[in-house]
This record gives structure tokens, sequence and C-alpha cells, in this order.
């Protein structure tokens, strides 16, 4: 499989006769401790379980917090003929609303990667509940923003205690999963971030039929319910999210901070699950400590740098369409009015949506193929990109958008779960934590990009017309390109030297 097989590295090391212990031979008849070798259904019928434990979950959770990242973008046109969205009450210029917007993603680079192997060391279900409440905390806070100093105040602070919500959740899969099951999983609770999308668009509309009820301004309600909302969900995470699996009859060890939290509800509440679960996932269960050599040798192996250069690029793309959605559909009409623009934007994530319920299954199906599926989207993006740069019929460009959005579906979640599935055979749980953060931290180094050089960062960009932001969607293009380009040299890499190394040690 193009250096995708499976195969044990030395990363994983599995005790001495766990199997005999967990398997006894009766009649010629294996058999696990408790009842006969479960057969594939059985096994399936397992991870159903676990997936209607933890998807709904990492759903809601991704749901609520991409929400918040992502209102900002949406305020900007919220009831502006009034004169009350965001950047007319706090008199923000395109230069400061980039700059607040960049200063986000910076902070979510630089923290995304210690957060990740924080939450390796710890409870990761805690952690995770962790940056999901002061998420809602700090999301409430915008509806408090006064001047352009707090604005840039607020989106600091919420790129710092959101870092490593996304890296996280990626992680948190592999200790219930196998990698090679991850990709659609992560697809499933990643759709959270496109119906967020469309959801905040349509919800808008009702918020800014808000505006002035109780001194408040239509985007200040929608900051602080969805902030309220957000906390809530945090606290019922701490109970609900399964902590990180242990060898059935094994105690959990008792850390100081869990005497204080809900008594939380088990993954499984049948033996016969724990068991069946521990021997699909033993090398999860017994990944042995890692140190700094362990991630040393994460961060020194080559694989992470064209995964983070196709990061880059969708990440890039992905996040500039969500903040300046409303921009790009304005320059396409300008006549259309803020609830309308509200409206228009949705359908660009129910398309993007519908392609990650596509795709994402065929990626794990067809997993060594993850590379043609990469790019195929990214040169949907590229399509769509040219249509809202250079035709001339409104509907035309917005057309180029629904694109946009549709290509977007391929692409994000695949990197992620492709990194999770080199890394985790070749270095286990630290690889795991380690890279994920790494090619999502330094990935969005093109959130960077999109947010403070691009679209309000360029004065030539804003001369009205209908080549409008043709110099910011060049960019994007070339980005892509690039990102194309990583993948194609990735996967012939690896079948260098990976699908070699494999037959070498088969032999």
């Amino acid at each position: 499989m193009d250096g995708e097989t499976e195969t044990p590295e030395k990363g994983f090391q599995t005790p001495i006769n766990v199997r005999d212990s967990i398997f006894k031979e009766i009649g010629g008849d294996a058999e696990i401790g408790i009842g006969p070798v479960p057969s594939e259904a059985e096994i399936a019928k397992v991870y159903q379980k676990l997936d209607r434990r933890i998807i709904p979950a990492l759903w809601i959770l991704y749901f609520l917090c991409a929400a918040i990242r992502s209102n900002v973008g949406i305020s900007l046109t919220m009831n502006s003929a009034t004169g009350d969205s965001l950047g007319q009450k706090l008199n923000l210029t395109g230069h400061q609303i980039s700059t607040g917007l960049a200063l986000f993603y910076v902070c979510y680079v630089i923290f995304d990667f210690p957060s990740n192997l924080i939450m390796s060391k710890l409870s990761p279900h805690v952690w995770l509940s962790r940056i999901v409440l002061c998420v809602g905390i700090v999301g409430a806070c915008h509806a408090a923003l006064t001047a352009a100093w707090n604005f840039y105040l607020i989106r600091l602070l919420l790129g710092i205690v959101i870092a490593g919500m996304w890296p996280g959740m990626s992680y948190y899969l592999t200790l219930f999963y196998p990698p090679s099951s991850t990709g659609k999983r992560i697809g499933y609770y990643f759709t959270a971030a496109q119906v967020s999308a469309a959801v905040v668009s349509l919800v808008s509309a009702g918020f800014q039929k808000m505006n002035g009820l109780g001194g408040l301004t239509g985007y200040e309600w929608m900051f602080m319910i969805y902030g309220l909302i957000t906390v809530v969900d945090a606290i019922l995470l701490i109970w609900w999210l399964p902590d990180r699996p242990l060898p059935p009859g094994e105690e959990r060890k008792v850390r100081w901070y869990t005497r204080y939290l809900p008594r939380q509800v088990e993954a499984f509440t049948e033996e016969r699950d724990k068991v069946v679960h521990y021997e699909e996932m033993r090398r999860v269960y017994h990944a042995r400590p890692w140190g700094v050599k362990d991630l040393a040798a994460v961060m020194a192996d080559w694989r992470i740098w064209p995964l983070t250069v196709m990061y880059f690029g969708v990440v890039g793309v992905g996040i500039g369409v969500q903040n300046y959605g409303t921009l790009i559909i304005r320059a396409t009409n300008p006549k259309l009015s803020s609830i309308q623009i509200s409206l228009l934007f949705a359908p660009i994530w129910v398309m993007d949506l519908i392609a990650i319920l596509i795709s994402m299954p065929l990626s794990d199906r067809f997993n060594s193929k993850r590379a043609y599926i990469f790019s195929v989207g990214c040169t949907i993006q590229i399509v769509g990109l040219c249509m809202t740069t250079f035709a001339t019929a409104p509907w035309t460009r917005y057309g180029g958008l629904l694109l946009v959005g549709w290509g977007l579906g391929p692409t994000t979640p695949n990197v992620m779960a492709w990194t999770t599935e080199i890394f985790h055979r070749r270095h286990g749980e630290v690889g795991v934590a380690a890279a994920t953060a790494l090619v999502s931290g330094l990935g969005n180094l093109g959130s960077v990009t999109t947010t403070y050089a691009l679209y309000t960062g360029w004065a030539s960009d804003n001369i009205p017309g209908s080549h409008q932001y043709r110099k910011s969607n060049g960019v994007l293009i070339g980005i892509l390109a690039m990102s194309i380009l990583s993948s194609f040299v990735l996967k012939i890499l690896l079948h260098l030297f990976d699908t070699k190394k494999v037959k070498e040690e088969s032999s």
C-alpha cells in the first residue's frame, strides 16, 4: 500500500505472553478468557458502541468551538446597515481586523504543540473539557469588546485556550481506534465545523433581529449565548467522554485533579466488550512510556514537513473563506443585504459537509490513495477560486465559492488522518500526539497568511469591481498548487523508503 501497510515498529512493545493471558486453547479452538474468539461482526459492534459514545460528543464539542472561533467573520457584516457590526462599533480598520484575526492563529501555532503533549500525559478527556470550558468563557467575553486593543487581547486569549483542540481530538481517537479506521471518524466530527459555519450564518439572521434588545447588538447576543452553551457542554464532557482505555481488570490511577470531578461513565458496561476491545487495541494499551528522545525522533522525522505543507495550503483557504466569505460574497454582488449575505454563506459549508461524508469513508477504504483524494479536492478548490476571481456574472462567481466549499471536504481531515496513520505506526502514542500538533500548528501559518496578509491586508484588493480580491485569490491558488505537489512528494517518498523497508523486514 505504498508505505501504508500496518507493521509493528519497535515503538510498540507488546509484553510477553499478553495474548496467552487473554486467549486459551480449548480443544484446538482459541477462546478469549470469557468466551469464544470474537467474530468480525462482534468486533464491529464494539466499535459501534464506541462511536455512539465518542463521536457525538466530539461533534458537539467541535461545533461549539468552531462557532465561537468563526463568529468573528460573520459579525463583520451583521447589522451593518444600522452601524452595529463589530467593525463599525469598535471603529476597526481593515488592517486592525486582519491583525486581530492573525493574532488568534499566531497563538494557536505557538501553543498547539505543548497543549497536545500535556494532553498525552494527563487524562485526555479532562484536557479536552478544559479547552472547551476556556473557549466558552473567552467566547462570551467577545460581547464586552469596546476598543481595538481589547479586540486584539480577546483574539489572542482565544488562540491560546483553543490550541490543541483539533489535533487533540485526533490523538484522542487513536486511543480507541486503529489508525486505519480513524479517517472516516475524523471526517464525521469534522462535519461539525461545516454545520457550525452554516448554522452560524443562518442563525445570525435571527440574532440580527435582536439588535438593540437589552441594549446589546446582534453580534453581542450571538457571542454571549454561544459562550454560555459551550461552558455547559464543557462540564458535561468531563462526565461523558471516556478516559484512556485500560486492560480489563486494571484499576485506573487516581490523579489529584480527578478527585474533584464527576464520576465518569465507563466506555463499556459489559466485561466482554472490554476484553474484545483490549485484544483489538493491545498496542495502545501497552504503548511504552515516552521521553525526550522519543519526542526528538518524531520532530526529526522528515514525513512531518510534506504533511505540514499540505495542511498549510488547505487550512489557509478554509480559514480565508470562513473569515472573509461574507466580504467575498458582498464583492460578487454589492446590492445584497447583510441578511441575504448571511443566508448565502451557509450553502458553502453544506457543500463542504456533503463532500466530507462522501470522501472520508473512501479515504479509509482506499487509504493508499489518500494523496489522490486530497489532490482532487485541491483541484476543485482551484477551479472554484478561478471562477470567483475571473467570472463576471455575480451568480457564477458565487458558484465558484460553492465549488471551493466542495473541494475543502476531502482535504483537511484527510491530512490529519494520514498523519495519525503514518506516525502511529512509526512512533506510537507520542508520534500521534506530537505529529498532529506540529502539522496542525505549523500548518496554521497558512491561516495567519490568509487572515493578515490577504483580503483586508492589500489595499489594491479593496478596489470595487468585478475582480476585487484578485491578488488574494491568486495567492490561495498558489498555496493549493503547493499542497498538491507536497502530497505527491510524500506518496513517492513513502513508496521509496517505507515500502522498501517493510519488504526487507519481511524477507
